[in-house]
Order: structure tokens, then C-alpha cells, then sequence
């Protein structure tokens, strides 16, 4: 991860997006990871009172697109977008929050490849996912 940025300074990047509307909050920035919680209320459940499988991949493909965002050349004139992502979920969740923590797998100068791991408080395993992400010149 490049050192330009801050916790501070990707949480107002992502400001009016829909990480503020689902209310995760990126938590950690350290060598080589990002970490983030998400809540699981109202704005995360499905139906049936348990968080959304989608609600998940929504937190793995923010932090994966965040660290790669991270390893921009130039933001200016680059964009990091979403190509792929898979998600194996492995638990479910009521109440309370996740977080996330995602890791590189593989960062070239086309793609970057993350694995992005979701825990509950207890610390077990939630979901596990791998997001690949395309590394596009901007017009």
C-alpha cells in the first residue's frame, strides 16, 4: 500500500458512496492490509433477519477495490475497477458487526488479485472471498 494514504483520507474518498449508506468503517491501514467493519442491522439483513450474502460482497469488493486504489501509479489517470469476485459464505450473522481484512495475492501493473476474509466478533469465519481487479487508464 502506498503511504499517501490515510484512514481518514479513504473514508472522505468514499464519502458519498455506498459505504457510508451501508455503514462500514475502515478501521486499520498496516503493512501490506486494510481492515473495515460493517454493521449487521436493518441496512445488511436479508429477510430473514441474518446478513445479506450480498451485504458481504459489498464489503469484500470495497476493501479489495480500496487496496488497489492504494497501489496506484497515478489516481489521477488510472482507475481500479472490478473484474471478477467470488464469495463463499460460511456462517451467518445477526446481529453485531463483521470485519473484513483483505490481503494481496497477486498486485501486477494490469491486475491485482486480493483474498478478503470476514469474521464476526468472535472472530469465526464469516465469509471468504477473492476479488480480481483491472487496472484501467482513465478518459
Amino acid at each position: 500500500m502506498k503511504p499517501d494514504w490515510t484512514l481518514e483520507s479513504l473514508q472522505q474518498f468514499h464519502a458519498n458512496s455506498i459505504i457510508a449508506h451501508l455503514g462500514i468503517e475502515l478501521t486499520e491501514l498496516g503493512d501490506g492490509f486494510l481492515t473495515a467493519r460493517m454493521p449487521v442491522d436493518h441496512r445488511t439483513h436479508q429477510p430473514f433477519g441474518i446478513l445479506h450474502g450480498g451485504a458481504s460482497v459489498v464489503l469484500a469488493e470495497t476493501l479489495g477495490s480500496i487496496a488497489s486504489v492504494m497501489q496506484l501509479d497515478d489516481p489521477n489517470r488510472q482507475r481500479a475497477v472490478g473484474l471478477e469476485i467470488n464469495a463463499n459464505h460460511i456462517r451467518s450473522v445477526k446481529e453485531g458487526w463483521v470485519y473484513g481484512k483483505v490481503t494481496p495475492i497477486h498486485v501486477g501493473r494490469t491486475t491485482h488479485i486480493w483474498d478478503i476474509r470476514i469474521t464476526d466478533e468472535a472472530e469465526k469465519l464469516v465469509c471468504i472471498s477473492r476479488l480480481t481487479v483491472a487496472v484501467i487508464e482513465s478518459r
